[in-house]
């Protein structure tokens, strides 16, 4: 389910209203714990945390015209999703936010390769969302990106 919109602010206005508050929330969480070097962004219709083209002139290996994405933030029919491209090149990240998760929530994890779906918007582990955006420097990002993930 795409949110309409092409700026950050337009994406924010169409978030279905019993789950605005939330994602909004959850939005300024990873703006306020973005590591220097990234930046938001929309991308596929999904909010977006970015290296820009300033930095990593290259760009996405798949699309070169967008910036090397990193997570994003999407609005689906039933759940919220976060997705975090670190924890699907880096098994430690995700090793690391797997244990961490029962600390912040009782709700149990739903997680993909790099989705995390929330349903329960009260359930949000902001703190946590934080610390993970935290976890990995646009430096070290491009080289795990370089490593692993570029043809």
């Amino acid at each position: 389910m795409k949110t309409p919109g092409s700026i950050v602010q337009e994406i924010l206005a169409n978030i279905p209203e019993d789950r605005k508050d939330a994602f909004t929330k959850l939005h300024q969480t990873i703006v306020e714990n973005l590591p220097i070097g990234f930046e938001p962004g929309i991308s596929y219709g999904m909010l977006a945390y970015v290296i820009p083209h300033t930095l990593y002139p290259a760009g996405y290996h798949c699309k070169p015209s967008e910036p090397l994405p990193f997570a994003s933030l999407a609005s689906q029919k039933n759940t919220i999703n976060f997705y975090h491209m670190g924890m699907y090149a880096n098994q430690s990240l995700m090793d690391w936010f797997v244990a961490e998760y029962p600390k912040y929530c009782t709700q149990k994890l739903d997680i993909g390769k790099s989705c995390i779906r929330f349903k329960k918007w009260d359930q949000i582990p902001f703190e946590l969302m934080g610390q993970l955006m935290q976890k990995m420097s646009a430096d070290q990002w491009i080289a795990l990106y370089e490593s692993q993930l570029k043809k």
